[in-house]
């Protein structure tokens, strides 16, 4: 069996320093808002090359505070991509504004910055890009048409931990970041966390009182807030884990670089499209295929577990049924939905089960 995701192997390998962490922790007697968080934070910016990290409790939250804080709310718009994980449009209404879909560049499967002027309009208040399956949106030309028309930029960066965009670090580029430490993510927290980084040191300040009630004081409350705080303990867990991160994303790269090496010129495969100017650190390595359900189903009978990211393009989901969006509104998204597969990978898959996993794609294509 080859499994799509398995966590396991990585809690093994950091089984001493995460036990380590656990005890610092509970010796400590602090559980929410202590010394872990604040070094998490100077840490994570560090790495990316940020001014200000605020640990958050996930990355819908993360997103939500941004937005929150910049004052997006009813009657505004936030520009979103066609295709991705519901979350990022949930951010936007969670806070009462529209969420305006913007199809992708189909090579990248990434927000298409040619496509933003046809959807912006005189309520268009943000641009919200996914950096999704670990490779960056091209931020350029999304914070160059930005500046043009006076919109912010907020990242989703929850795929992207140490991409690359032009040199520059995901989650280090627009007017703030949202990102998520979900369990599967390349950097992943034992449960979930999330934070939000940014230059702005105002708006780091405000995130810092919206996640903990509005009070950054207790029982002062400045603003109408949420509780999202990370814990300590999460916080201790991604420390350890952030030591590791560009080990592990060295990983992932040759890992990736094996099946586009393999899969390259296989007829009914599309592999994952990287401009020049990208480095991704491929949190999913995701094919287009023709047959698709057919050669997930033949992968799943020899073992190979294999995953859709994303089945349902968000505006045909009920959750947003309200909107009036039908089949065919959005058909680049509607495409990708239909024939993305993302193929095992990750720090602790083996050579040899990538060997195995072409060599089964190859079988069912007739290679």
């Amino acid at each position: 069996m080859i499994p799509l995701l398995d966590l396991k192997p990585a809690v093994q390998e950091l089984r001493s320093e995460l036990d380590e962490a656990y005890r610092r922790v509970t010796d400590s007697g602090h559980f929410l808002l202590g010394a872990e968080l604040e070094a998490f934070e100077s840490e994570y910016a560090e790495s990316i090359g940020a001014e200000h990290c605020v640990g958050v409790a996930n990355g819908l939250e993360a997103l939500q505070l941004v937005l929150l804080a910049w004052g997006i709310g009813e009657g505004d718009e936030v520009i979103v991509p066609s295709n991705g994980y519901i979350a990022t449009w949930l951010a936007v209404t969670h806070v009462g504004a529209r969420p305006v879909p913007c199809e992708p560049d189909p090579n990248t499967h990434n927000l298409d910055p040619e496509r933003l002027e046809s959807v912006r309009t005189p309520r268009t208040k943000a641009i919200l890009p996914i950096h999704l399956y670990g490779q960056t949106a091209d931020m350029e030309a999304i914070e160059h048409f930005a500046k043009e028309h006076r919109l912010l930029v907020l990242e989703d960066a929850a795929q992207s931990h140490g991409a690359r965009c032009h040199g520059k670090e995901a989650g280090a580029m627009g007017d703030a970041a949202g990102i998520s430490f979900y369990p599967s993510k390349n950097l992943g927290a034992l449960a979930d966390a999330g934070a939000v980084t940014t230059n702005d040191a105002a708006l780091a300040d405000k995130i810092r009182h919206l996640r903990n009630y509005g009070a950054k004081k207790r029982y002062v409350n400045e603003y109408i807030g949420l509780n999202s705080r990370m814990s300590e303990l999460q916080a201790a867990f991604l420390r350890v884990k952030l030591r590791h991160l560009p080990e592990w994303n060295l990983r992932r790269t040759k890992l990736a670089l094996r099946y586009r090496k393999q899969l390259a010129g296989l007829g009914g495969v599309t592999l994952p499209q990287v401009p020049d100017w990208a480095e991704p650190v491929w949190h999913l390595f995701v094919i287009r295929a023709e047959r698709r359900d057919a050669l997930r189903e033949h992968l799943n009978h020899v073992g190979i577990g294999t995953q859709i990211h994303y089945p349902t393009p968000p505006h045909l989901s009920n959750a947003f049924s309200r909107m009036g969006w039908r089949r065919g509104h959005f058909p680049i998204a509607e495409t990708l939905a239909n024939e993305v597969l993302s193929l095992p990978i990750g720090p602790h898959h083996t050579a040899d089960q990538v060997d195995a996993v072409c060599a089964a794609i190859g079988r069912f294509y007739g290679r």
